[in-house]
C-alpha cells in the first residue's frame, strides 16, 4: 500500500503549480481577523471540494500566537471531519453531477478508481491513513460516499486521522516555535507516514492484545 500511496501524492504534487495564487490566497488569512473562520471554512472545503489544504494556514496562525495552537488545531479538525461529512453526502447524492468537475479539477479518474481498490481491500483503514497522510482526503471523502462505505466508520476515521495529523502540526509549534516551520515543510510526509502506521499498530494491539 505504502507505495500507491507515494504515487497518490505524487500526482498531486504534479497538479501543484496550478494552485499557486490559491496557495498564496490562502495564507493571506494569516494577517486578517477573521484568519481563524478562514481556517475552518478552508478545512471543511478542503476535505470535499478545495484544492489547497489548511495545513499551511494552521502553522502560519499557530507561529503567530502558539498559545493558541491547540485551538486552531481543534477548530481544523472539526471543520476538516464535517467538510469530509459534506464530501460523503456530496459522492452518495451528487455523484453524477460533481463527477466531471472532480475528475478536472480535483482529482484523476485513474487516483478514483485506485482508491476503490483500496476501499475493497482495506474499508476503514482507508480513511484513516488518507486522513493523517498527504493523500488528497477529498478523493476519499467523495469516493466514500459513491462507494456506500460504512458512515459511522468513516466518521470515526476521519475524526482520529485529521485530529491526529492537525494536532501533531499544532503541537510542534506549539513546543518548538518557529525554527520547527522548516523541519515541518521537509519532513512532514514522512512524519505522517510514520504516525499513521504507528497508530494502526495501537489498534491492532487493542483488538488483539489488550
Amino acid at each position: 500500500m505504502g507505495d500507491k500511496v507515494r504515487n497518490l501524492s505524487r500526482g498531486a504534487a504534479l497538479r501543484a503549480p496550478l494552485h499557486r495564487r490559491l496557495y498564496d490566497w490562502v495564507l493571506s488569512w494569516a494577517e486578517s481577523p477573521w484568519g481563524t473562520v478562514a481556517l475552518f471554512v478552508l478545512a471543511f472545503a478542503e476535505s470535499s471540494f478545495f484544492p489547497i489544504p489548511p495545513d499551511p494556514l494552521l502553522m502560519a496562525l499557530a507561529l503567530g500566537k502558539r498559545v493558541r495552537s491547540l485551538f486552531y488545531a481543534t477548530v481544523c479538525s472539526i471543520g476538516s471531519v464535517l467538510g469530509g461529512i459534506g464530501g460523503y453526502a456530496i459522492g452518495a447524492l451528487a455523484w453524477d453531477v460533481f463527477r466531471n468537475f472532480a475528475f478536472t479539477y480535483l482529482f484523476s479518474e485513474q487516483t478514483f478508481n485506485t482508491v476503490r481498490s483500496y476501499y475493497e481491500q482495506y474499508n476503514f483503514w482507508v480513511v484513516f491513513t488518507a486522513g493523517f497522510t498527504p493523500i488528497p482526503f477529498k478523493v476519499i471523502t467523495v469516493s466514500g460516499g459513491v462507494f456506500g462505505v460504512n458512515f459511522a466508520l468513516f466518521v470515526l476515521g476521519a475524526a482520529v486521522s485529521r485530529s491526529a495529523r492537525f494536532f501533531l502540526v499544532a503541537g510542534l509549534i506549539y513546543r518548538y516555535g518557529p525554527p520547527i516551520r522548516a523541519f515541518i515543510d521537509r519532513y512532514f510526509n514522512t512524519l505522517t507516514l510514520i504516525f499513521a502506521v504507528l497508530l494502526i499498530l495501537g489498534f491492532i494491539v487493542f483488538k488483539f492484545v489488550l
